[in-house]
């Protein structure tokens, strides 16, 4: 059995805030709920279930489910048509391996799983987008509400997208929120241009000789190789990365040998890593400068290094317009002073960035953070359910000032 639900602290301007204030206890309800049942990416059956059931209940005029697997598209027509616009609006649904240590009653009840970065209150918020939008449809055109799987490493936006989405669904632009507790309740953040990094994988395997503790002069040895590598590459931002460009490269995990051998030289040794970076200039730098450096300090040892880099994700970039577009309608919810028009970029990295790559968009966050809140991806984590009407009431808001009704004669 759920607590019972407090009334929310939060105020905002706007007849959305308003409405959807109304069915609060509703939106909490299910966000603890998805809170309860966390999923992996691509394994999301029980959550793309509840979003249908909710959809219905909000009395969309269209679901389209399994697109990117266990993607779901709810579609919602306004008032007129005229316009013939279509706007997107995209929440994510899955959640993190993790083992929750929270206590309270809509814990996690999914061992080594848990919604660790508030995808739940996502999926919560574009909901009660749907459920006003449905109900007083003000608006000239189409909303296309999109609840996506597999953000957590699994690129569930290029799926849908390879999927047939935006074939599918012609949006001229596309927005995505993420909650973010390292700002107050009730104010937003965006900017132009970069809001976060590419995701990039570095894979060194370093081949040398293997041979015995005691007579290393006979061997090549790899861990000492690995040593100079990870020493090496730091060198690459300080010293090829103009300051002005931000990028970050760090090895994150050795495996070399046999921790029970220890006077054993492996012959092997692999380093493992992810590189950050904004803008595809440097990208590709660091990636070339990655697989020179590698294997000339190898080389220096008499051992080879082969490098393997994989882009994983690549920058989540805002559309300027649609950037200073966002945060206009966020200003008439919460006022100027509550809106961060030039927020700092962050080095994590975001599959909206695939959404953004193919249509205009902006990517923006929603203060969530207050005394004793715990930052995304801690085990004590949970999503603000204070801020739900208000992270509704903006995805409503941005479809309405999108595609406005024409004036009465």
């Amino acid at each position: 059995m759920l607590a019972p639900v407090p009334a929310s602290r939060l105020k905002a301007h706007g007849r959305a805030f308003s409405h959807i204030a109304q069915f609060h206890h509703d939106l909490t309800a299910l966000r603890r709920d998805l809170h309860a049942h966390p999923e992996l990416g691509f394994e999301e059956v029980y959550t793309a279930h509840r979003v249908q059931e909710a959809l219905k209940l909000c009395g969309v005029d269209e679901i389209h489910t399994g697109i990117g697997k266990t993607g779901v598209v709810g579609v919602i027509r306004g008032k007129q048509a005229a316009s013939g616009r279509m706007i997107g609006l995209r929440a994510d649904m899955d959640a993190l391996t993790m083992t929750e240590q929270n206590d309270f009653p809509w814990k996690s009840a999914k061992g080594g799983m848990m919604h660790g970065c508030g995808h739940d209150g996502h999926v919560a918020m574009l909901v009660g987008a749907a459920r006003y939008l449905a109900e007083t449809r003000n608006f000239d055109g189409t909303a296309v509400l999109v609840f996506q799987p597999g953000e957590e490493g699994f690129a569930g936006a290029k799926a849908m997208i390879e999927d047939g989405l935006f074939d599918r669904f012609p949006v001229e632009s596309v927005y995505a929120m993420h909650n973010w507790p390292g700002m107050k309740p009730g104010s937003f953040g965006t900017t132009e241009g970069a809001m976060m990094a590419s995701a990039d994988r570095v894979t060194i395997e370093i081949t040398g000789k293997g041979g015995h503790g005691a007579h290393a002069y006979l061997a090549v040895d790899p861990v000492l190789v690995a040593a100079h590598i990870i020493t090496a590459v730091q060198s690459i931002v300080s010293r090829n990365v103009r300051p002005v460009d931000g990028a970050v490269i760090s090895l994150c995990a050795m495996q070399a040998g046999d921790l029970h051998a220890m006077s054993v030289i492996p012959g092997k040794a692999t380093l493992v890593g992810t590189v950050r970076t904004f803008g595809a200039e440097v990208q590709a730098m660091v990636e070339r400068r990655l697989g020179e450096l590698c294997s000339a300090v190898a080389l220096g040892f008499g051992a080879t290094a082969a490098v393997t880099y994989e882009r994983i994700y690549p920058a989540t970039i805002n559309s300027a317009r649609e950037a200073m577009f966002a945060a206009d309608v966020a200003e008439s919810l919460v006022g100027p002073e509550h809106v961060v028009r030039d927020m700092e970029p962050s080095m994590g990295a975001e599959d909206f960035s695939f959404m953004l790559q193919a249509k205009p968009g902006a990517y923006l966050r929603i203060g969530q953070g207050g005394e004793g809140s715990c930052m995304l991806h801690n085990a004590r984590y949970d999503f603000n359910d204070d801020i739900l009407p208000l992270g509704s009431a903006l995805h409503a808001s941005l479809v309405e000032r999108s595609l406005p009704l024409p004036a009465a004669a």
